[in-house]
């Protein structure tokens, strides 16, 4: 196709950070005869309220991505508004070219981008999606958002799924003034909330690599495990998963780019492919209820009583810390701590007992957890603790009370992964290990924190809760 301009295209990264499979550089590079100027901002105002651990990951991913474009990346820090709109006038451009962007606080400032570049007589086009499915298209046959995932995954399965497309050829990037990439950091994690305390904002060390070939690497050694990933995706001890979420984060792959790299016909090919899904499920539902980042969706359990004192707030603070005197639930903050990541199992134990067991408000486990996860991301990190707590769309039923021990009983009975995570059980063998307290051992008694509640008590608690809002014979 001939180049349309002879203007040079702007191509704004943001959830997209890879050179394959991106048809909006390609549209970019279709644009122009002049070149395509390859820009990412550094939004201040997203960076507040992220981790320092996920913007080391984008650091490290953008330097990749500036690597395999010769060091071409042009870098601005600010409004997006602001920066695009000078951009423009400084370069002549006539086109913004970027992934389209389905999250609630992305659509609002594409928005506004979109007003400030039309007034200066600039087009903002907007080109695929970080999904599969663009978020929206699946519907009811009443024409309604679907509500339940499993009506959403058929219809899913039946959307067209176009392959992935190369890197443009020829593709010529222009240079500009940059800023450093290292202003990320110290934009981050800035803004905090008066319940996490003293807890540690330092950055994990990531044992994920960045960046497209890091990338395109897992997937291929991920391949040689995906039929046993119906059984495995479950153990926290063993390499089960694919460790892809920090990746399809940020876009240094697509999930289409996956999909076609594992292709298969086995019963763990299927669970992965339902798992992408998932991730798009509850992209949908966040597209349709913007404002579920923080609003209940059964609205029937906004009067359900937590608690937000001072004792609320150390108990938050003793769970986020990994020293609840329960092994699964330790272990799992313990490597969020440690690692940047947690294992998608646990992650649902941890925040059931944050919920039911300590009688807290999701939405501060939500936080706590955007703040520390690399994988963070606001439709998958959301819903899923809404799903946990039963105020979600599909939800487990509130009454559904994750016991950690039975939990750490049948999915890491040896007992590898509690004693990888909380070191004062590690000479200690299972099944004691994955009792509260360690169990009877007198060395873990010693070391190792004591339970700090009653499990049957609290859970009784919770059922009472849920019966106090629910009234006289709910």
């Amino acid at each position: 196709m001939s180049p349309t301009t002879q203007a040079p295209t702007i191509f704004w990264f943001r959830r997209d950070l890879r050179l394959s499979d991106n048809p909006a550089l390609v549209e970019a590079a279709t644009l122009s005869a002049q070149g395509v100027l390859g820009l990412f901002i550094i939004d201040p105002s997203l960076l507040a309220t992220s981790g320092s651990t996920r913007a080391g990951f984008l650091l490290s991913t953008l330097r990749s991505l500036s690597a395999s474009m010769n060091e071409q990346l042009v870098v601005r820090t600010g409004d997006p508004v602001e920066v695009l709109s000078a951009l423009a006038a400084s370069t002549g451009a006539r086109v913004v070219v970027a992934t389209g962007d389905y999250a609630p606080a992305g659509m609002a400032r594409d928005q506004r981008v979109r007003g400030a570049l039309a007034a200066l007589g600039v087009e903002l086009r907007l080109v695929d999606s970080p999904y599969v499915v663009v978020p929206g298209t699946v519907r009811t046959k009443a024409g309604t958002p679907s509500r339940v995932f499993t009506p959403f995954f058929r219809h899913w399965l039946t959307e067209p799924q176009p392959p992935p497309v190369p890197v443009p050829e020829g593709l010529r990037w222009l240079s500009a003034e940059s800023s450093d990439l290292a202003e990320i950091l110290p934009l981050a994690a800035t803004k905090r909330p008066s319940y996490f305390g003293d807890l540690p904002d330092g950055p994990a060390p990531l044992e994920i690599p960045a960046g497209e070939v890091a990338a395109h690497s897992l997937v291929a050694g991920f391949a040689s495990r995906v039929a046993a990933y119906d059984d495995a995706r479950n153990l926290p001890g063993v390499t089960g998963t694919s460790r892809l979420s920090p990746h399809l984060r940020f876009g240094s792959i697509h999930p289409r780019q996956v999909l076609a790299t594992l292709s298969g016909a086995t019963k763990g090919h299927e669970v992965f492919t339902s798992e992408i899904a998932w991730r798009e499920f509850y992209a949908d539902v966040l597209f349709h209820n913007p404002d579920s980042t923080h609003v209940n969706i059964q609205r029937s359990l906004d009067g359900l009583r937590v608690d937000r004192d001072a004792a609320a707030v150390a108990r938050f603070q003793t769970w986020a810390r990994g020293e609840t005197g329960f092994p699964l639930v330790d272990a799992g903050m313990r490597q969020l701590l440690e690692e940047g990541w947690m294992h998608n199992r646990v992650r649902m134990v941890t925040a059931s007992f944050l919920v039911k067991h300590l009688h807290l408000d999701w939405r501060w486990g939500a936080h706590w957890f955007m703040w520390r996860l690399v994988d963070g991301d606001v439709a998958s990190n959301q819903q899923g603790w809404q799903w946990t707590a039963g105020t979600g769309t599909d939800a487990s039923p509130y009454y559904r009370v994750f016991n950690p021990t039975l939990q750490a009983e049948r999915f890491d009975p040896g007992g590898d992964y509690v004693r990888r995570y909380v070191s004062e059980l590690a000479s200690v063998p299972a099944p004691a290990c994955l009792q509260p307290g360690g169990g009877s051992s007198s060395e873990s008694l010693f070391a190792y924190a004591r339970p700090m509640i009653d499990l049957s008590n609290e859970r009784r608690e919770a059922l009472d809760r849920l019966a106090e809002l629910r009234g006289p014979g709910g």
